[in-house]
Protein backbone atom coordinates (compact mmCIF):
# COMPACT_ATOMS: atom_id res chain seq x y z
CA UNK A 1 0.00 0.00 0.00
CA UNK A 2 2.37 2.55 0.79
CA UNK A 3 4.23 1.54 -2.79
CA UNK A 4 0.86 2.66 -4.21
CA UNK A 5 1.25 5.61 -2.10
CA UNK A 6 4.36 6.35 -3.80
CA UNK A 7 3.68 5.55 -7.03
CA UNK A 8 0.33 7.72 -7.30
CA UNK A 9 2.58 10.61 -5.91
CA UNK A 10 4.96 9.89 -8.58
CA UNK A 11 2.41 9.53 -11.46
CA UNK A 12 -0.78 11.40 -10.97
CA UNK A 13 -2.16 10.94 -14.11
CA UNK A 14 -1.75 7.46 -14.26
CA UNK A 15 -4.99 6.06 -15.41
CA UNK A 16 -6.79 3.54 -12.53
CA UNK A 17 -7.81 -0.15 -13.31
CA UNK A 18 -11.39 -0.98 -12.17
CA UNK A 19 -11.90 -3.94 -10.26
CA UNK A 20 -13.23 -6.67 -11.98
CA UNK A 21 -14.15 -10.25 -11.68
CA UNK A 22 -12.88 -13.19 -13.28
CA UNK A 23 -14.89 -16.14 -13.96
CA UNK A 24 -13.61 -19.85 -14.44
CA UNK A 25 -13.90 -21.51 -17.72
CA UNK A 26 -16.36 -24.58 -18.02
CA UNK A 27 -15.63 -28.08 -18.94
CA UNK A 28 -15.37 -29.31 -22.82
CA UNK A 29 -18.59 -30.49 -22.50
CA UNK A 30 -20.27 -26.49 -21.98
CA UNK A 31 -22.52 -27.91 -19.52
CA UNK A 32 -22.57 -26.70 -15.87
CA UNK A 33 -21.22 -28.27 -13.14
CA UNK A 34 -23.09 -30.92 -10.91
CA UNK A 35 -22.97 -29.51 -7.28
CA UNK A 36 -22.19 -31.24 -4.31
CA UNK A 37 -23.21 -31.74 -0.94
CA UNK A 38 -21.50 -30.17 1.74
CA UNK A 39 -19.58 -31.97 4.05
CA UNK A 40 -19.20 -31.77 7.79
CA UNK A 41 -16.24 -31.56 9.56
CA UNK A 42 -15.91 -35.08 10.60
CA UNK A 43 -16.47 -36.38 6.63
CA UNK A 44 -12.68 -34.07 6.22
CA UNK A 45 -10.00 -36.64 6.94
CA UNK A 46 -8.48 -33.48 8.35
CA UNK A 47 -10.55 -34.04 11.41
CA UNK A 48 -11.43 -37.55 11.76
CA UNK A 49 -8.57 -40.16 11.36
CA UNK A 50 -9.45 -43.57 8.82
CA UNK A 51 -10.90 -46.27 10.96
CA UNK A 52 -8.73 -49.64 11.12
CA UNK A 53 -9.74 -52.94 11.45
CA UNK A 54 -7.14 -54.52 13.57
CA UNK A 55 -7.51 -58.57 14.26
CA UNK A 56 -5.37 -59.63 17.30
CA UNK A 57 -3.83 -62.61 16.80
CA UNK A 58 -3.79 -64.66 19.69
CA UNK A 59 -0.39 -66.23 19.97
CA UNK A 60 -0.28 -70.18 19.57
CA UNK A 61 0.51 -72.30 22.77
CA UNK A 62 3.91 -73.68 23.43
CA UNK A 63 5.22 -76.53 24.24
CA UNK A 64 5.75 -75.15 27.98
CA UNK A 65 1.99 -74.06 28.16
CA UNK A 66 0.47 -77.62 26.79
CA UNK A 67 2.57 -79.04 29.53
CA UNK A 68 1.85 -77.06 32.23
CA UNK A 69 -2.32 -77.21 30.95
CA UNK A 70 -1.82 -81.19 30.64
CA UNK A 71 -0.57 -81.38 34.37
CA UNK A 72 -2.90 -79.17 35.43
CA UNK A 73 -5.88 -81.53 33.89
CA UNK A 74 -4.15 -84.78 35.53
CA UNK A 75 -3.88 -82.96 39.03
CA UNK A 76 -7.56 -81.50 39.20
CA UNK A 77 -8.86 -84.62 41.02
CA UNK A 78 -5.98 -85.11 43.01
CA UNK A 79 -6.34 -81.63 44.52
CA UNK A 80 -9.63 -82.09 44.91
CA UNK A 81 -9.62 -84.90 47.06
CA UNK A 82 -6.93 -83.35 48.58
CA UNK A 83 -9.44 -80.46 49.52
CA UNK A 84 -11.72 -82.51 50.68
CA UNK A 85 -9.94 -84.66 53.07
CA UNK A 86 -8.35 -81.20 54.58
CA UNK A 87 -11.77 -80.26 55.31
CA UNK A 88 -12.58 -83.57 57.31
CA UNK A 89 -9.69 -83.33 59.32
CA UNK A 90 -9.53 -79.60 59.84
CA UNK A 91 -11.85 -79.81 62.45
CA UNK A 92 -10.59 -82.74 64.76
CA UNK A 93 -6.83 -81.24 63.95
CA UNK A 94 -8.07 -77.89 65.34
CA UNK A 95 -9.61 -80.28 67.98
CA UNK A 96 -6.82 -82.05 69.56
CA UNK A 97 -4.37 -78.56 69.33
CA UNK A 98 -6.89 -77.47 71.23
CA UNK A 99 -7.27 -79.87 73.65
CA UNK A 100 -3.28 -79.82 73.49
CA UNK A 101 -2.82 -76.52 74.33
CA UNK A 102 -5.83 -76.50 77.49
CA UNK A 103 -3.91 -78.84 79.10
CA UNK A 104 -0.91 -77.54 78.82
CA UNK A 105 -2.35 -74.62 80.49
CA UNK A 106 -3.85 -77.19 82.71
CA UNK A 107 -0.45 -78.03 83.69
CA UNK A 108 1.23 -74.63 84.01
CA UNK A 109 -1.50 -73.79 86.63
CA UNK A 110 -2.65 -76.87 87.90
CA UNK A 111 -6.16 -76.92 90.31
CA UNK A 112 -5.72 -77.73 93.83
CA UNK A 113 -4.77 -81.23 94.53
CA UNK A 114 -4.27 -82.16 90.75
CA UNK A 115 -1.13 -84.21 90.88
CA UNK A 116 -2.54 -86.55 93.57
CA UNK A 117 -5.33 -87.19 91.91
CA UNK A 118 -3.58 -87.83 88.82
CA UNK A 119 -1.16 -89.75 91.02
CA UNK A 120 -4.03 -92.14 92.54
CA UNK A 121 -5.64 -92.80 88.89
CA UNK A 122 -2.05 -93.47 87.34
CA UNK A 123 -1.59 -96.47 90.51
CA UNK A 124 -5.03 -97.69 89.61
CA UNK A 125 -4.26 -98.39 85.68
CA UNK A 126 -0.82 -99.87 86.83
CA UNK A 127 -2.74 -102.26 89.78
CA UNK A 128 -5.37 -103.26 86.47
CA UNK A 129 -2.50 -104.20 84.61
CA UNK A 130 -0.68 -106.29 87.07
CA UNK A 131 -4.35 -107.70 87.83
CA UNK A 132 -5.09 -108.66 84.08
CA UNK A 133 -3.13 -111.57 83.37
CA UNK A 134 -3.50 -113.54 80.45
CA UNK A 135 -4.94 -112.50 77.31
CA UNK A 136 -4.15 -109.42 76.17
CA UNK A 137 -7.91 -108.15 76.02
CA UNK A 138 -7.58 -108.20 79.69
CA UNK A 139 -4.42 -106.06 79.75
CA UNK A 140 -6.20 -103.15 77.64
CA UNK A 141 -9.66 -103.43 79.76
CA UNK A 142 -8.71 -103.88 82.95
CA UNK A 143 -5.90 -100.75 83.40
CA UNK A 144 -8.81 -98.53 80.96
CA UNK A 145 -11.41 -99.65 83.35
CA UNK A 146 -9.84 -99.27 86.70
CA UNK A 147 -8.57 -95.51 85.22
CA UNK A 148 -11.74 -94.99 84.16
CA UNK A 149 -13.54 -95.64 87.81
CA UNK A 150 -11.32 -93.55 89.60
CA UNK A 151 -10.95 -90.45 87.11
CA UNK A 152 -14.96 -90.49 86.87
CA UNK A 153 -15.02 -90.45 91.35
CA UNK A 154 -12.62 -87.57 91.38
CA UNK A 155 -14.19 -85.59 87.78
CA UNK A 156 -17.79 -86.68 87.59
CA UNK A 157 -18.76 -83.87 85.41
CA UNK A 158 -16.44 -84.76 82.81
CA UNK A 159 -17.08 -88.45 83.13
CA UNK A 160 -20.41 -87.87 82.30
CA UNK A 161 -19.90 -85.66 79.09
CA UNK A 162 -17.49 -88.37 77.99
CA UNK A 163 -19.54 -90.91 78.47
CA UNK A 164 -22.80 -89.43 76.43
CA UNK A 165 -20.44 -88.66 73.79
CA UNK A 166 -18.98 -92.27 73.66
CA UNK A 167 -22.29 -93.77 74.07
CA UNK A 168 -23.97 -91.19 71.00
CA UNK A 169 -21.31 -92.76 69.09
CA UNK A 170 -21.16 -95.93 69.24
CA UNK A 171 -24.77 -96.20 69.42
CA UNK A 172 -24.67 -94.11 65.57
CA UNK A 173 -21.98 -97.28 65.09
CA UNK A 174 -24.31 -99.35 65.46
CA UNK A 175 -27.02 -98.22 63.32
CA UNK A 176 -24.72 -97.88 60.50
CA UNK A 177 -23.13 -101.37 60.99
CA UNK A 178 -26.84 -103.00 60.97
CA UNK A 179 -28.01 -100.88 58.15
CA UNK A 180 -25.12 -102.12 55.84
CA UNK A 181 -25.64 -105.82 56.95
CA UNK A 182 -29.14 -105.47 56.47
CA UNK A 183 -28.32 -104.41 52.50
CA UNK A 184 -25.90 -107.24 52.46
CA UNK A 185 -28.47 -109.72 53.37
CA UNK A 186 -30.81 -108.04 51.19
CA UNK A 187 -28.84 -108.37 47.86
CA UNK A 188 -28.16 -112.12 47.76
CA UNK A 189 -31.95 -113.09 48.28
CA UNK A 190 -33.05 -110.35 45.22
CA UNK A 191 -29.94 -112.06 43.41
CA UNK A 192 -31.76 -115.29 43.89
CA UNK A 193 -35.02 -114.56 43.34
CA UNK A 194 -33.88 -113.28 40.03
CA UNK A 195 -32.12 -116.05 39.07
CA UNK A 196 -35.34 -118.58 39.96
CA UNK A 197 -37.61 -115.81 37.44
CA UNK A 198 -35.46 -116.13 34.79
CA UNK A 199 -34.51 -119.99 34.94
CA UNK A 200 -38.80 -120.57 35.22
CA UNK A 201 -39.14 -118.10 32.38
CA UNK A 202 -36.62 -118.97 29.71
Amino acid sequence: MHGLVQGDRAMPGAPRLPPFTVFAAGAAGGGEKETTAPLSLDELSLYAAPQQNRRHAEPEAGQLEERVATFRKLAEPYSAWCSGTYDKIKPKVQKVVQFGSDAYACLQNPPKDFYPRAGIIGFAGVLGLFLARGSRVKKLLYPAGFMAVSASLYYPEQAAAIAKSTGDSVYDSAVRSYAALEKILKNPQSKDANGDKSKRNP
